[in-house]
């Protein structure tokens, strides 16, 4: 048996996705965290399996949620939903409810967070929309695991019974006009295998999918236009307002008779008060900024670079000793080289940011965690309006702080083509977590007294240009106009152990599998490349490697970018593949695989000034080869995955150009 999960965005559909499945899915408290369908077998029944679909306020196919959401539930046919709500929210999220019910499909209805419900002195009468509805309702708490196993057997049951829904909500004024469309439509509806019922409102609605899906004939269009201006002198308005008039009408009289007593909670209370300060005109973007500054205070000074230093000097000694075995077994030389100064300088010296990159992603997790991100999108729409996109493509950008893959693929929420593309070019300039090694070892090595200082600066720099770029991009290739922002600010919620410690688990995990994979084999290419020349001997000096050949004849060209050296050519290249990289290439070619001596031989190779202009150009060229990947499969195009590319490597280089010329030029 397969049940679909369905519900609007964050009502705790993903959380409660994770109670049936044991699943450990990534869990936000802002819209647009679950973007594609996963699947789960539910824990204790195996031939139970739940599939978690994206969120969503309507089936209408306005966003790629609400396309995949339906075309699941359409073609796939699953033997029973689950329909998930916000109790606190009871009354927004039964408009979905009511789209789903047409589908006639076996369905339960799950209302979720009764125990804030009750803690705040409120009360639903789960019978009583139980007999309205025509279908089992069940009270839960997803976050607890309260009712799940309930949850279970009343879906089971409906599914083997085959129980389809038999509402009993009073008709308006509309029911005549709405009972002769659905005679007009049988016909056809039951020649594409649709419910008559969703054929109706579809049509109402003005569904092109759905109309071009059931071929009516030029009679029956006829009687259906006729039929829709009937509903729009009946009710005096236009017809799509009717039909969304009627749906809030039944939603009125559900709500009637379930709610017996309603107060607002101490939550709603506490997150309007927050949301007073936090979504202030004013203050909100200041504050952010402060808030931002703050997280890299504490993750690159005080609390993270101590804990990076630290594992650096274990894998350091742990290099020694390894170094002291392989001389004692008089292991051959080039072997004994390709594990040093191969292995452990390339693995090593991006291993030992992981404590930086956990402390980040530990403070960026309570910030998603409690509903604040939600609210920096909504402050940020006004700014994303002037380069024609809307708050709503600051979510992929905030995602794009942690990785630019899933950021690309959260793109897919966004409504308009036009804006998926424009995000997907602009993602990448968000600096994410694997860029953090890079700056890192370059902040030791110049800018030691304020390190947190320079991270805000190069995140702040990566954000300004991609809001120059937007200006640029909104005036030429992508004229027109923003789509309108609608997004759901959640209330705000102490976050969880759990939830935190699974979203540092995630990163800390890919983390440490790019290091023992991509990191590990480039390490070894870099390595091979560094030690022989091309005629397939070990060189004395990498001046003389096939890496110092290829590398001084691309050199030249980051001259103007203040780099012009092999090594920093060859750490570049090595970048495409994964950006973590850079230093382990580095740190192979310039300090012998030492990683704490690394910051004191790039001194060696860059000038201050280069070495930031070397650091912007890392934040803004093309990303790895993953995100490469996915923008393609996102963009269902090698060319302009490819476009996508070169803009965002030659902004780099004018970016890192302007910033060294100018510099020079004023003496820094």
């Amino acid at each position: 048996m397969i049940f679909a999960l369905a519900g609007n965005q964050n009502c705790g559909k993903t959380t409660l996705f994770n109670q049936l499945t044991g699943s450990n899915q990534h869990i936000g408290n802002f819209p647009g965290v679950t973007i594609q369908a996963k699947e789960g077998t539910v824990r204790g029944c195996p031939h139970l399996s739940v599939v978690d679909l994206p969120g969503v306020y309507s089936l209408s196919p306005y966003t790629a949620e609400e396309i995949v959401t339906r075309e699941f539930l359409l073609t796939q046919k699953p033997e029973a939903i689950i329909n998930i709500v916000d109790g606190t929210n009871l009354q927004r999220n039964l408009y979905l409810t009511l789209q789903l019910l047409e589908l006639e499909i076996p369905m339960v209805l799950a209302v979720n967070m009764m125990d804030q419900l009750e803690k705040s002195g409120n009360h639903i009468n789960l019978e009583a929309l139980s007999q309205q509805l025509g279908i089992p309702v069940v009270g839960i708490s997803a976050a607890k695991g309260q009712g799940i196993q309930k949850l279970i057997i009343a879906a089971q049951t409906v599914a083997e019974k085959k129980q389809l829904p038999q509402p009993c909500i009073e008709k308006n004024i509309l029911e005549q006009d709405m009972v002769r469309l659905e005679q007009v439509l049988t016909a056809a509806a039951a020649k594409q295998k649709l419910p008559v019922a969703f054929a109706v409102t579809r049509v109402l609605e003005g569904d092109h999918i759905i109309t071009r899906q059931l071929d009516l004939g030029a009679e029956e269009q006829q009687q259906v236009a006729e039929i829709i201006e009937k509903i729009e002198q009946d009710s005096a308005m236009d017809h799509i307002a009717a039909l969304a008039d009627m749906r809030y009408e039944q939603i009125a009289v559900l709500y009637g008779s379930a709610i017996q007593e309603f107060h607002r909670s101490q939550e709603q209370i506490r997150t309007d008060k927050i949301d007073d300060i936090v979504t202030h005109r004013f203050l909100a973007i200041p504050l952010f900024f402060l808030i931002m500054l703050g997280i890299f205070w504490l993750s690159f000074g005080v609390i993270g670079t101590p804990l990076s230093d630290g594992l650096a000097g274990l894998i350091d000694r742990f290099s020694f000793w390894v170094d002291g075995v392989l001389g004692r077994f008089s292991i051959s030389p080039w072997l004994h080289s390709l594990i040093i100064d191969g292995v452990f300088a390339g693995v090593g010296s991006v291993l030992s940011f992981l404590p930086t990159i956990i402390c980040l992603f530990f403070f960026l997790s309570i910030l998603e965690d409690s509903g604040y991100m939600a609210r920096v999108a909504l402050i940020m729409d006004k700014a994303l309006r002037h380069i024609g996109l809307s708050g709503k493509s600051f979510v992929p950008m905030i995602i794009g702080f942690g990785c630019s893959v899933p950021a690309i693929m959260a793109t897919r929420t966004l409504a308009s083509p036009r804006d998926r593309q424009m995000t997907i070019m602009l993602v990448p300039f968000m600096s994410c977590s694997a860029k953090l090694p890079i700056y890192a070892v370059f902040a030791a090595a110049f800018f030691p007294a304020k390190p947190w200082l320079l991270m805000m600066m190069i995140y702040l720099l990566g954000i300004g240009v991609a809001i120059l770029a937007g200006l640029l991009l909104n005036r030429t290739a992508f004229r027109g106009d923003s789509t309108p922002f609608l997004m759901e600010l959640p209330p705000y919620r102490f976050p969880t152990l759990k939830t935190i410690g699974l979203n540092i688990w995630d990163r800390a995990k890919d983390f440490i599998t790019k290091a023992f994979t991509i990191i590990f084999l480039a390490s070894i290419v870099i390595w091979f490349l560094q030690r022989f020349n091309f005629q397939l001997q070990m060189v004395d000096s990498s001046e003389n490697s096939m890496l110092a050949s290829l590398g001084k004849i691309i050199a030249p060209i980051f001259t103007p970018l203040g780099f012009g050296n092999w090594q920093a050519t060859a750490a570049l290249i090595t970048g495409f593949s994964a950006k973590e990289t850079v230093i382990s290439t580095l740190s192979v070619l310039l300090s012998n695989g030492d990683v704490a001596g690394l910051p004191l031989a790039l001194t060696h190779f860059f000038t201050p000034l280069a070495a930031f202009s070397f650091l912007c150009f890392c934040l803004l060229y093309m990303p790895c080869v993953a995100a490469f990947a996915t923008g393609k499969r996102e963009l269902k195009s090698w060319r302009k995955a490819i476009e996508v590319g070169l803009f965002q490597t030659g902004t780099a280089y004018i970016v890192a150009m302007i910033i060294y010329q100018v510099g020079s030029l004023l003496g820094l």
